[in-house]
């Protein structure tokens, strides 16, 4: 398989997943859930699905078991919805690279302080409203 295509297809099934966690999947285990990446195999008959899950260890446990609870009916609306004769198997695996950037930026952003290098910057918005004079 070519690479454009190999691409579009990775491209639809993270669209479709997605659009199936907001509107298909009831189970209530499946909260914050954002699919991040999706890697399909050479022979495209796996497709590994990374997906970032806003909240506690036990949340993210739990939205994995609900993911992968509902892997049968996922692949089969993939497969219908992309037209696809053989649906790749879906597996599912957590994407932590958002939170570990963020640990990181923050280690930085510490050690610079520490060092007196720089005055710790606040994100933008987070400022506080100027006082009138």
């Amino acid at each position: 398989m070519d690479e454009m295509r190999a691409g579009r297809l990775v491209r639809a099934i993270r669209e479709e997943i997605a659009d199936l966690l907001q509107r298909g999947i009831k189970d209530p285990r499946v909260g914050f859930v954002s699919i991040t990446d999706v890697e399909l195999s050479s022979d495209q008959r796996v497709a590994k699905v990374f997906c970032s899950v806003f909240g506690s260890d036990e949340d993210k446990r739990r939205a994995l078991e609900g993911l992968r609870s509902a892997t049968g009916f996922m692949r089969s609306a993939v497969a219908r919805r992309i037209r696809l004769r053989h649906a790749p198997e879906l597996v599912f695996a957590l994407d932590e690279s958002i939170e570990r950037g963020v640990r990181v930026v923050d280690m930085i952003n510490k050690l610079t302080v520490a060092r007196g290098d720089e005055p710790e910057k606040k994100p933008e918005g987070q400022e506080p409203p100027a006082k009138p004079d």
